[in-house]
């Protein structure tokens, strides 16, 4: 395609690996199919990338595949995540739109917008420039519907909570049967945010302005698949434009799986795990994993590991230098004593890979959206222990609705996370989970080869709104 003709789409992702994935995934994508790619960092996020030597994609790609950094000038010590939503949009709205105007300038200039739904920002900054524009959401679809309601919650007395008892005296459970798409919800269901006792909270307001702005942009990609999610997005398409769901993402590249997607991850990646999975026997290894963010305490570390050990099968577990509230996490000689010839302790590793591998056989997981599809992916099972966001959403659509994997109580303890496992692994729940994860397996599959529900909404998407044809 002559250079000048090159439709060019620039992307925006928040600054996290969780969010910057999937958009890589699609902006790949896109490049195969002949677009100009900008990918736009903000400054301490590729800092980030940069010391961890996790991602070789921070050089241009190609040509026509470019990457460029945002100031967005927060503090060395991170600020919490609503200080920070915030401090992005404050600090990044004028550079944004100062890069869109620069770019307008060159070769090809850009023909759209794709940005992550927490950017806010982008989508004012797009239409400013005359631009189409595309909200990616990069959680699940039951997520965006239980952040949908956020507004209903606070009209209907709920949230904020009247005061702390109220996160033990059973309030929590109260049913939402009038959530559509999700009549068995509860409120521990919906989005972690909506557990506070302050007016006006900061994350509350932010992700009702997300939903608005999704209200009044020209489309909306989800990672996921319809087949999935069916009930949900059709609820959901009451409310909002046209929703795209182009998913899993991993799967999809013109009909064909892609192993060779650039991961942006913030820590160093240990491969040699893969070589310690090829030594262990089909379905027989428990990996775990929470997460790139979430925080555990001390004790929780030691519950979960004593737990592994308790066990008797094989694990890989990632425990990440700053899993404990932002602290290194030394792991107890005598566990390790303990473990040193079943289990395997990493500090990171290549989960779409891991999760692909045919040793394994469970998925301990903090049930975040991209860990939940790159399971789907992988055909393996799940024990969710969701800590926070809208990962508590992930996990009862999963139980209830999905049925590939269980929940673990959230007040963890070893012999609890020992006896789940075990059921996983060798009950006769853990086979029928199984079989249905296989299933899932397979309709992700369909979804994403030529034809398929995804690849059919991708190519609408590319049409219809990148494009802008009729």
């Amino acid at each position: 395609m002559e250079t000048q003709k090159k439709p060019h789409a620039v992307f925006l992702p928040f600054p996290a690996a969780g969010h910057a994935n999937p958009l890589m995934q699609l902006a790949e994508i896109l490049h195969l199919r002949g677009f100009h790619i900008t990918f736009v960092y903000t400054e301490h996020f590729y800092r980030q990338l940069v010391k961890s030597g996790g991602s070789n994609s921070i050089p241009n790609l190609a040509p026509d595949f470019q990457f460029v950094c945002l100031p967005e000038n927060l503090p060395a010590t991170l600020p919490d995540i609503g200080t920070r939503c915030t401090l992005t949009q404050k600090n990044c709205t004028e550079p944004f739109k100062n890069l869109l105007r620069q770019l307008m300038e060159k070769t090809p200039p850009p023909s759209c917008v794709i940005s992550d739904a927490v950017m806010t920002f982008a989508m004012h900054a797009a239409k400013e420039f005359g631009l189409p524009e595309v909200q990616f959401w990069t959680a699940s679809a039951c997520g965006f519907l239980g952040n949908h309601v956020f507004e209903e919650l606070i009209q209907r007395g709920i949230c904020p909570l009247k005061d702390e008892s109220y996160m033990e005296n059973g309030f929590l459970d109260t049913p939402l049967d009038w959530v559509p798409g999700m009549k068995h919800m509860r409120l521990r269901d919906v989005n972690t945010f909506v557990y506070t006792t302050t007016p006006n909270d900061t994350m509350i307001n932010y992700s009702i302005e997300q939903m608005k702005n999704c209200q009044r942009s020209g489309a909306i990609v989800i990672n996921t698949f319809h087949e999935l999610e069916k009930d949900v997005l059709d609820a959901l398409a009451t409310y909002y434009p046209p929703i795209y769901t182009i998913g899993p993402l991993a799967n999809l590249t013109d009909g064909h799986l892609k192993d060779n997607t650039q991961n942006l991850s913030i820590f160093e990646v240990n491969k040699e795990c893969l070589t310690w999975l090829d030594s262990k026997a089909p379905n027989s290894v428990v990996y775990v994993n929470f997460g790139s963010h979430a925080s555990m305490t001390m004790e929780q570390t030691k519950e979960f590991g004593w737990g592994l050990a308790k066990c008797g099968f094989h694990f890989l577990w990632v425990v990440r230098p700053n899993i404990v509230n932002g602290e290194k996490v030394a792991l107890d000689e005598t566990f390790l004593e303990e473990i040193k010839d079943r289990g395997l302790v990493v500090s990171w590793c290549p989960q779409e890979v891991v999760l692909k591998h045919t040793s394994l056989g469970l998925f301990v997981t903090h049930a975040g959206w991209n860990s939940l599809l790159e399971a789907i992916v992988g055909g393996v099972p799940l024990v969710c222990w969701p800590i926070v966001a809208e990962q508590v959403t992930n996990c009862r659509q999963l139980c209830k609705v999905w049925g590939n994997g269980m929940e673990l109580d959230k007040n963890v303890s070893r012999d609890k996370v020992a006896e789940l496992v075990k059921e996983m692994m060798e009950g006769e729940s853990g086979k029928q989970k199984r079989r249905i994860a296989l299933e899932w397996k397979r309709k992700a599959e369909e979804a994403t080869s030529p034809g398929g529900s995804s690849s059919h909404s991708l190519d609408n998407l590319i049409k219809h709104v990148m494009l802008k044809s009729e």
